[in-house]
């Protein structure tokens, strides 16, 4: 078995979802202990923000038509997405930034999602091409947005459908939320998103 976990929080050990990313992989790894880990820290090592040089890549051919920007972009798509097709469970840690994810973590999507790779493009619509495997979504948001809010989550829904698109239908969310809601009502919800965590969704199903 091979993971894959991603951070994307800029906040280090304060981050929530880094928390739930880490204790989600420590169950599956407490029950898979020969599994391969792979780690990707989008703030540590942040893909750049795209450019019109950078989105030419694709349509250069030949190595040695790339400029060294260009050449580093193809390296970068290519670790990223072979770094996905590899494994069989995929642990995203996402938090909620202005209703939607942080742009480190959108970067890294922009070089997940490549045509002909994880999709391609048919006379019926895309379809996905990078399913089979199982993603869990540390989710940490400041407001609750399970109850009444959902039209203002662009955060979880994205992660879907961007998944989806590319064919990825078994996905679970360890959500911690309302942790803006004050002290109380943030330690109560860490602590029974860590007990999510444990349990960590699919794993007795996957076992």
């Amino acid at each position: 078995m091979k993971i894959l976990q991603i951070d994307s929080s800029p906040l280090g050990d304060a981050s929530v979802s880094r928390q739930l990313t880490k204790a989600t992989v420590e169950a599956w790894r407490a029950r898979y202990p020969q599994a391969e880990l792979v780690y990707r820290d989008l703030v540590a090592d942040a893909p750049e923000h795209l450019t019109a040089e950078r989105l030419a890549v694709i349509k250069f051919g030949k190595d040695s038509e790339l400029t060294p920007v260009q050449a580093e972009e193809r390296a970068l798509i290519d670790a990223i997405v072979g770094e996905f097709l590899s494994a069989d469970v995929v642990v995203i840690g996402a938090p909620m930034y202005n209703f939607a994810v942080p742009t480190q973590l959108k970067a890294w999507i922009d070089r997940l999602a490549q045509a002909g790779r994880t999709f391609r493009y048919t006379e019926t619509g895309p379809v996905g091409l990078a399913g089979g495997r199982k993603v869990i979504v540390a989710s940490s948001r400041g407001g609750i947005y399970t109850a009444g809010l959902e039209a203002l989550d662009h955060q979880e829904a994205y992660l879907r459908t961007i998944l989806g698109f590319i064919g990825v239908t078994d996905i679970d969310f360890v959500r911690a939320e309302g942790l803006g809601y004050g002290p109380e009502h943030r330690d109560r919800a860490v602590a029974e998103a860590h007990q999510q965590a444990k349990a960590s969704p699919g794993l007795a199903v996957a076992a």
